[in-house]
């Protein structure tokens, strides 16, 4: 039990230091004083993927935004993390805790185009921003299904960056996370939502992963209070599918996972994902559906389904695929 000496002290929550990262971490860090009563405070980090002006498919993707973090919480530095879930490995350390995933923010990807355009709208040979090769690969093959093409031009840098490449014309269209857009309040900039129907998001978008070591058990159970089970178990299978899939957060894989409501309660999962060569003329897209758990602790389901999605996906040639990479 915390003393009520413990309960004065403040909770370091470390983030990283962008405007994103720490709009995000102070959201959740309201919820945790509500939740606990204690002062929290937050711990600017930089990370690896911060500096690094390199493509995310250069430089590997998987974990470089949450590695500096990491070694901030087994070295007692901070009390928890924060991170955005489609960041993390797909393997969770065994000193780590991934103690919550509150709710998920909107899913989907988002246009933010010049002249209010969508994506159906925009010219042929519209140069669109996106360091993503899973946004490259499906807006290239929903151009081709329009019969048009587009020049998928990769960028880095925060969100103001991006937008800013659209309003000084230097693109027609940039393609951001709409969960981004909504922390930082620039939502309503978006002229469209991009469907799942034809730009499946990362595994994980728009959620968010807090984090804390392991021997804090403490702390992990308060911090389970956060949790929301629907999109834990959401998330496990679209991490469950890329992780079968063998692939790290910077390959050209989409997936998400629909809850199917009837009148009475959540009661089926839908899972989707998607593989694809970055230019967008070959795609590997399927889905399954599958009860959601009965009990919140229950991952067996949300594991399986993903796998066997997975397999189904590379018997259709997605490994294949996954080799062409955005350099």
């Amino acid at each position: 039990m915390t003393d009520s000496t413990t309960r004065g002290t403040p909770l370091r929550l470390g983030t990283r230091r962008s405007k994103l990262a720490v709009a995000q971490s102070g959201q959740v860090a309201d919820a945790v004083r509500e939740l606990t009563g204690r002062p929290v405070e937050l711990v600017e980090i930089t990370t690896y993927g911060d500096t690094s002006r390199e493509q995310l498919a250069r430089i590997g993707g998987t974990g470089v935004f949450v590695s500096a973090l990491r070694d901030a919480l087994l070295a007692g530095e901070i009390d928890f993390a924060v991170h955005s879930l489609k960041d993390l490995p797909t393997a969770q350390p065994d000193d780590l805790t991934l103690a919550a995933v509150p709710r998920r923010e909107d899913p989907r990807d988002a246009l933010i185009a010049r002249d209010g355009l969508a994506f159906e709208e925009l010219p042929d040979g519209a140069q669109v921003g996106t360091g993503s090769p899973r946004r490259m690969a499906q807006l290239n093959a929903w151009a081709r299904q329009l019969g048009r093409r587009i020049e998928a031009v990769p960028i880095r840098g925060n969100v103001d960056t991006r937008i800013a490449f659209v309003e000084k014309g230097e693109l027609d269209g940039v393609v951001l996370a709409a969960a981004g857009l909504t922390r930082i309040g620039r939502i309503d900039e978006a002229t469209q939502l991009l469907s799942p129907d034809m730009v499946l998001p990362a595994p994980g978008q728009g959620a968010l992963a807090v984090e804390c070591a392991a021997v804090n058990a403490d702390l992990a159970a308060e911090l389970a209070g956060l949790d929301d089970p629907f999109t834990r178990a959401a998330v496990t299978a679209e991490r469950s599918l890329l992780a079968a899939l063998e692939a790290g957060c910077s390959a050209p894989v989409g997936a998400l996972a629909d809850l199917q409501a009837d009148e009475q309660a959540v009661t089926e999962m839908r899972l989707r994902g998607v593989v694809g060569t970055t230019d967008g003329s070959a795609l590997v897209q399927l889905s399954t559906t599958g009860h959601v758990p009965a009990s919140p602790d229950d991952a067996t389901t949300p594991l399986r389904m993903g796998r066997e999605l997975a397999a189904e996906m590379l018997a259709k040639g997605a490994a294949g695929l996954m080799g062409e990479r955005a350099l």
